[in-house]
């Protein structure tokens, strides 16, 4: 019998969080761990599953490239519109992440992570690599569609540039393919989201299979390179940053931590630094930082100050080349050096984005070191936090250091706000969703002053 099948309203589907996948990788890394060491060679075949993911990676390393490298050269072009204020905070952004890597670099050659894994024999046959080995010519691609399914990193890199500077040039004209490259971008990144899915089993497969080649080694040179990695970070958030804040405007690296410290549990809980994106706002406005500065400095420096990220990719560099007996050059280190400082930016905040710019990186300048992605992927979760952290605190950093440098800082409200003479006020927050850069704007909220009279809060 025909009639209406009437379908009623159930509850919105609950997203999955992210954290139960940290915890899918940790007991997959343990169970790796465990195989690796009971079945010991018979172990090693597993690591096929790690390769396979690292593929999959890869198969989203050109489409990433392109579209990050487009539309971050049209973020360029919208911040330098805005005048002194976007200047500036391109140009410190560009040199402190350059920074970082450079730092990421010298303690990666002073520690050698990795090299305990070349001792214990876990060297890789270097495989032929392709293209004519002239960089000039290898760089230029057969069309511009054949650079995105080359799997030439190098060649996508260069089209994006072309593309990115011709869609600058359009001017309001080339706004609508803008647009439609950020849209490309949601979808790439909405399947690479759904590749992160399966990390667990390729870091099972990836750990597992050194595990059982290496032994114990393995575990002790994966634990050396987190451990150090952490450390760096803290000691770039505490002494470089630090002295940076302190020698700039006088004020204390720890009193701006504690004052942010419940944005530090947040992320620590999302190993995720977007998560307290529009809290950070609403606190730098509160400390005193006009609105102007803190609605450019913090979206733009969401994709551009990314220096947690930036030791990550150059310190894992590292570590994978000792770790697969065939250490970077000096010319190779300064080569993915340069090619990171492009290729990092723009993919904040997006699950696996560091994954495939470490990937794209190795691939354009030591292909025969990409497998070796496979066994960051087993502790690139437990990293995740030390990355997250970082990043906020260059944002939270650099949103007060250009704000003094315009002199756009109340520093009387400051001190009253470090003095906790004038505490942050958690009610303040009346909207907790926030706009991620390269997306069309989320609707303004308000923001209730200590006088009671509502303004715009700027979206991020």
């Amino acid at each position: 019998m025909a009639g209406t099948v009437t379908i009623p309203e159930g509850k919105p589907k609950r997203k999955v969080g992210t954290h139960w996948l940290y915890i899918a990788v940790i007991v997959a890394v343990v169970l790796g761990i465990a195989v690796g060491l009971i079945f010991k060679k018979d172990a090693a075949g597993l690591a096929t599953i790690g390769t396979a993911f690292v593929n999959l990676i890869k198969m989203m390393i050109g489409p990433i490239i392109f579209c990050t490298i487009v539309l971050g050269i049209g973020s360029i072009r919208k911040a330098s519109q805005v005048g002194k204020v976007g200047g500036i905070a391109l140009l410190y952004f560009v040199v402190m992440s350059t920074f970082a890597l450079v730092l990421g670099l010298l303690v990666g050659n002073v520690i050698h992570p990795g090299d305990s894994l070349q001792a214990a024999g876990a060297a890789y046959e270097v495989p032929k690599t392709p293209g004519s080995g002239n960089f000039l010519l290898d760089i230029i691609p057969t069309s511009l569609l054949s650079s995105l399914t080359s799997g030439s990193v190098l060649q996508a890199l260069f089209v994006a540039l072309i593309v990115g500077f011709a869609l600058q040039a359009m001017g309001k004209k080339g706004e609508p393919i803008l647009n439609g490259i950020a849209s490309i971008q949601k979808l790439v990144f909405k399947i690479l989201a759904g590749i992160m899915w399966l990390a667990p089993i390729g870091a099972f497969g990836a750990i597992a299979g050194v595990v059982g080649n290496t032994g114990w080694s393995a575990i002790a040179a994966l634990g050396m390179l987190v451990g150090v990695f952490y450390a760096t970070c803290l000691v770039f958030v505490v002494v470089i940053l630090g002295a940076l804040l302190k020698f700039t405007t006088g004020h204390s690296i720890f009193s701006l931590m504690y004052y942010l410290r419940q944005e530090y549990l947040l992320i620590v809980a999302t190993s995720s630094s977007e998560t307290a994106l529009p809290r950070l706002i609403a606190k730098m406005e509160h400390l005193g930082v006009s609105r102007p500065v803190v609605g450019i400095v913090v979206p733009t420096g969401y994709s551009f100050n990314l220096d947690g990220t930036a030791m990550y990719l150059t310190m894992a560099s590292l570590f994978i080349g000792n770790a697969l007996g065939t250490p970077l050059s000096g010319s190779e280190q300064i080569s993915l050096l340069l090619f990171m400082i492009i290729a990092s930016k723009g993919a904040a905040g997006v699950t696996g984005a560091g994954l495939a710019t470490l990937g794209g990186g190795l691939a354009s300048h030591r292909p025969d070191l990409v497998p070796g992605v496979g066994l960051i992927v087993a502790i690139d979760r437990f990293m995740s936090e030390a990355r997250a952290l970082t990043n906020f605190s260059g944002n939270a950093v650099a949103t007060l250091i250009i704000g003094h440098w315009v002199r756009e800082v109340d520093n009387d409200q400051v001190k009253r706000v470090f003095s906790r003479q004038d505490p942050f006020d958690d009610t303040d927050m009346l909207d907790e969703h926030h706009h991620v850069p390269g997306t069309q704007e989320a609707p303004k909220k308000v923001l209730v002053t200590d006088e009671s009279t509502p303004r715009p809060h700027a979206a991020v």
